[in-house]
């Protein structure tokens, strides 16, 4: 079997080396190509185009962040800054990107910066409707384990929350309530319903942690959408989350009962309703406590931490990833675990009397640093080698 088609949609803030958010979105849009704007000016999306290549994905992660860079320098002492919220503010104040664009406009007034975050949407191809629906079902289970790998979010306005992902903790999930898809009839008819009564704005509206998604949603659909992790600033690190979902779902397609309504313990009657729920307190659990946060497996309802469940699973696709060329793209999922993901870091750090601000400006120092590296070292000679050929 092929590997997957993958691709990234990257939200990232703009701001000084000290950590202060800066929003230079229009400005960016309008002098860059690749760029796209968000709502609010503090952040500034960019996308990959679908790749199957791992290497390939992490030169299109960093070489946008590298143009991005050089043009921040061009309007003062400015760069990217990690994280997924306002670690040090403010999110008391929107500030718009587009003043005249009606969608932005109801999302102001609907959501205030609960929108304003940072994430990463990893986007997966799958063409066959049937089995996107199969992948989407497993993987929304799964999708808070990816979660706590990425959780980067834990400060806001200058000040420890109490979360690791304070961004999923705060996001506004729409429509409230999301059924596991059981087809694409299912689901068409479902999105249809759902347009009709105004839960959903238009066909984008669907903010929950998996989607399927297409060229014309609901109706042509062609991709997994994973929309729950936080911000990854390391593309070593994404790339490694990227590896374990694609190993999960070549596993899937080769063994399809997989399919959590086929394969859960739990009561057929309810079964449905019923992993929708766990899932959702799982994803409770784990924006609070990521890898150490107690989840129930939708197996069949047992208490698990999470990061025992992710270290079984990257044991069991371990052999996958590595039958189809990627194992070592997947290996550094072994050092998340062990060394923490990066809110887990950065407390750390706090708990030992570094400051929030200090905290900021050495994830900025380093990214920039890794990036640079990465660079030079792999995104150049790739780049050489593509010319030779």
């Amino acid at each position: 079997m092929v590997l997957l088609s993958k691709g990234f949609e990257v939200e990232i803030y703009t701001g000084t080396p000290q950590g202060q958010i800066i929003g230079f979105s229009d400005k960016i849009v309008a002098n860059l190509h690749g760029f796209v704007r968000e709502p609010d000016a503090r952040n500034v999306e960019y996308t990959t185009a679908p790749l199957h290549r791992y290497e390939q994905l992490l030169c299109e992660l960093v070489r946008p962040r590298q143009t991005l860079r050089h043009y921040l320098r061009t309007l003062g002492d400015y760069t990217l800054v990690p994280g997924s919220t306002l670690s040090l503010g403010d999110s008391h104040q929107f500030y718009r990107s587009d003043p005249h664009n009606p969608y932005h406009t109801f999302i102001e007034q609907t959501y205030h910066t609960t929108v304003v975050t940072a994430s990463i949407h990893i986007n997966v191809g799958i063409s066959d409707p049937e089995m996107l629906m199969r992948a989407c079902r497993l993987i929304r289970l799964e999708a808070p384990l990816y979660l706590a790998l990425t959780a980067s979010s834990p400060f806001l306005d200058g000040a420890v929350t109490g979360y690791h992902s304070t961004r999923w903790q705060v996001f506004p999930k729409t429509p409230k309530q999301v059924p596991l898809f059981e087809s694409h009839v299912h689901h068409i008819q479902w999105m249809e319903a759902q347009l009709a009564q105004g839960s959903m704005q238009n066909v984008r509206h669907l903010w929950t942690s998996v989607r399927p998604n297409g060229d014309r949603r609901p109706y042509a659909l062609n991709r997994l959408e994973l929309r729950i992790c936080d911000l990854v600033i390391n593309p070593l690190h994404l790339l490694s989350v990227t590896a374990l979902l694609e190993a999960r779902l070549l596993q899937l397609a080769q063994t399809p009962e997989l399919d959590p309504l086929l394969s859960s313990q739990l009561p057929a009657e309810t079964r449905a309703e019923a992993l929708v729920e766990i899932t959702e307190e799982n994803e409770r659990a784990v924006a609070c406590r990521s890898l150490d946060a107690e989840l129930h497996h939708w197996q069949d309802g047992r208490a698990i931490v999470a990061r025992e469940w992710i270290y079984n699973l990257y044991q069991t696709l371990w052999p996958i990833a590595h039958h189809h060329g990627f194992g070592c793209f997947l290996a550094p999922i072994k050092s998340i675990l062990t060394k923490g993901n990066e809110a887990q870091q950065w407390l750390a750090q706090h708990e030992q009397g570094t400051a929030i601000a200090d905290i900021m400006a050495q994830a900025i120092r380093q990214a920039q640093d890794l990036d640079q590296a990465l660079a030079e070292e792999l995104c150049l000679p790739c780049m050489a080698d593509q010319v030779a050929v």
